[in-house]
């Protein structure tokens, strides 16, 4: 095909010329591998760079929600940000390193968009299309030589409500930087945007883009949202190169992208292959490089960044691909091969769990996951979600349809973190039947097989005999929980089933509280201790090889004895204490305790 190169003055000017007004709104989750990301005040940790066992070592973490772009199950909308109110400004995140020289109207106006989008759409609409970026791939990337003939790729982007600056320097960045010879077609996806600038606007554009290169821009409108995992699918149903990308609509395209990938898929039609994401920071839209990271996810399948294996580090070669468990979202895959490998899980809700479920059937049913750094691109990342429902229902159920179909025993992992009951959970997570099916058609290996093959890092919690909350019988509207995550002293408090009241009782007597740690190279679980007859928590390797008094005997309805100590687990009354009761360590009284899940005996 001759390759397409528009022309019009439209590229190169700014977009306010061209943009009348901005009135949309889109939800993106966002990611940073670049600092400490916690959910709940459950993940903590310090970055480093290396190998695992290099003391440099670097941890990175996805926080809940996090991932790619798009999010259909969107609330009633705001006021439009021309209708807004603007809250005050004065400490707004927004001005903290751009727009000191706005005047106070600039500020008002600027101040509307960012509390409508979470980002700067202000800024997004005076900034050319085709703004040059930074070369942020690893120096040996520029010496690579790829092959003359690689095959096509379809482009897909999907929104709903997303601002059209940011849409059009999406698009604008895909043309730019991707060889003429290679970009058959870009592929819009609205979820049914109610935004009618998105219809109005993007079709003048559209149709200006088509004048010179007929049919290159196709645009699927859903009748009503879909959500994510859909529109997905959606977007490489009307694909017909034989490579599909599938993006959200809120990036920049980085020099070189398509080679590496186009390069690695030719090679091997059963790799699925994600770039390396860079951050384009949502107040000044500069752009920040992020560290290389394979991907993966935790026990109640959210996504995280990952250190890259040890086997990647061995190469001493930054160019080399990673080896990666999982796909944080956005990914480019063979169009026929997707299609084989059963596409998306269109039983899911919404969003969230694809990415991972994805990954890991891939890698059970003979393919691979891998990401390039020789393949950038930059990604919005939102101050704020404008407005949205709670995703973790959708999560939930959606980590629960994973684990049933191909977890194997290790479902139980799912439900545990989730701390949800394994049987009778009470959570409708849709008809399985055919994915089922097509994990028996693929042939597709154990989880098992997964978790030491692929992502070894990950732990095992087959030692867990119980879990859920732990309650006393004194005092059965307060729950044990981890207290403040800066300390290490447990407490009572009022019962809300969260991750910091998560209780995890093992075969070896230990009491787990908090988040179950999902990886080796993560903080390790913390264990209940009696350190001077004071409960305390305390890092379970730490306790272990320090010979603290770590081990208790419990069952059902009985009390919480350490073994060591004989001393028990047990509410004092404390009219000081928030709720009028402290946890202490004190001789046997005979006070209760219950705990929501059991799973195997927990005779003493």
């Amino acid at each position: 095909m001759t390759g397409f190169q528009p022309s019009w003055s439209l590229l190169k000017a700014p977009v306010g010329s061209y943009i009348l007004e901005i009135n949309t709104c889109v939800v993106f989750l966002s990611f940073h591998p670049s600092a400490i990301l916690r959910r709940c005040g459950r993940y903590s940790g310090s970055l480093r760079q290396g190998p695992v066992d290099d003391p440099r070592h670097v941890l990175r973490v996805c926080p809940a929600g996090s991932g790619h772009g798009h999010h259909s199950a969107v609330l009633e909308a705001p006021a439009k940000p021309e209708e807004a109110e603007a809250e005050p400004f004065t400490d707004s995140s927004l001005f903290a390193h751009w727009g000191q020289e706005l005047s106070p109207e600039g500020r008002r106006m600027a101040l509307k968009q960012f509390q409508y989008y979470g980002y700067n759409a202000y800024l997004s609409d005076r900034l050319p299309l085709d703004r040059p970026l930074p070369d942020l791939r690893p120096s040996g990337c520029r010496n690579l030589s790829f092959p003359e003939s690689l095959p096509e790729v379809s482009i897909v982007f999907i929104f709903v409500n997303e601002a059209l600056s940011v849409l059009l320097r999406s698009i604008h960045s895909a043309i730019e930087r991707t060889p003429p010879h290679l970009l058959k077609e870009i592929i819009l996806v609205d979820d049914n945007s109610s935004n009618e600038e998105l219809k109005e606007k993007l079709t003048e554009y559209v149709d200006k883009v088509n004048g010179q290169k007929p049919g290159f821009i196709k645009v699927v409108r859903h009748s009503k949202q879909e959500g994510l995992i859909r529109s997905r699918v959606s977007g490489w149903r009307v694909a017909t190169a034989p490579v599909v990308a599938l993006f959200d609509a809120h990036v920049e395209f980085n020099v070189g992208w398509a080679e590496p990938v186009l390069t690695r898929i030719k090679e091997n039609r059963k790799r699925i292959i994600s770039p390396s994401f860079d951050n384009i920071k949502y107040d000044n839209f500069e752009i920040e490089e992020y560290p290389l990271a394979a991907q993966g996810f935790d026990w109640e399948l959210w996504c995280r960044y990952l250190n890259p294996p040890k086997a990647w580090w061995k190469l001493e070669n930054s160019t080399a691909p990673i080896r990666s468990p999982a796909l944080i979202g956005c990914f480019i895959v063979d169009r026929q091969y997707f299609q084989e490998i059963g596409l998306l899980d269109e039983g899911m809700e919404v969003y969230g769990g694809e990415n991972v479920e994805l990954g890991i059937r891939v890698w059970q049913c003979g393919g691979s996951v891998e990401v390039l750094p020789c393949s950038r691109i930059a990604h919005i990342e939102r101050a704020h979600k404008p407005y949205t429902e709670d995703l973790t229902a959708h999560v939930r159920r959606n980590a629960l349809r994973v684990a049933e179909v191909w977890m194997d025993e290790f479902k139980s992992h799912v439900y545990m973190a989730w701390n949800i009951p394994q049987e009778d959970s009470g959570i409708d997570i849709g008809d399985i039947t055919a994915r089922k099916a097509l994990r028996k058609q693929l042939q597709c290996k154990t989880f098992r097989w997964y978790l030491v093959s692929v992502y070894p890092e990950m732990r095992m919690y087959s030692d867990i005999i119980a879990y859920g909350v732990l309650q006393n019988s004194l005092k059965t509207d307060l729950c044990l929980d981890q207290g403040p995550d800066t300390e290490n002293v447990p407490i009572v408090y009022i019962c809300h089933g969260m991750t910091p009241q998560n209780v995890y009782y093992t075969s070896s007597q230990q009491i787990h509280v908090g988040i179950l740690s999902p990886t080796v190279d993560d903080d390790d679980n913390r264990c209940l201790v009696d350190v001077n007859s004071r409960p305390r928590l305390i890092e379970c390797s730490y306790a272990k090889a320090k010979r603290m008094k770590l081990h208790w005997q419990f069952s059902q309805g009985g009390p919480i004895q350490n073994r060591k100590s004989k001393r028990c687990l047990e509410l004092q009354e404390n009219s000081d204490s928030e709720f009028g009761f402290q946890l202490v360590l004190q001789r046997c009284s005979g006070q209760h305790w219950s705990i929501t899940n059991v799973l195997r005996s927990l005779a003493s």
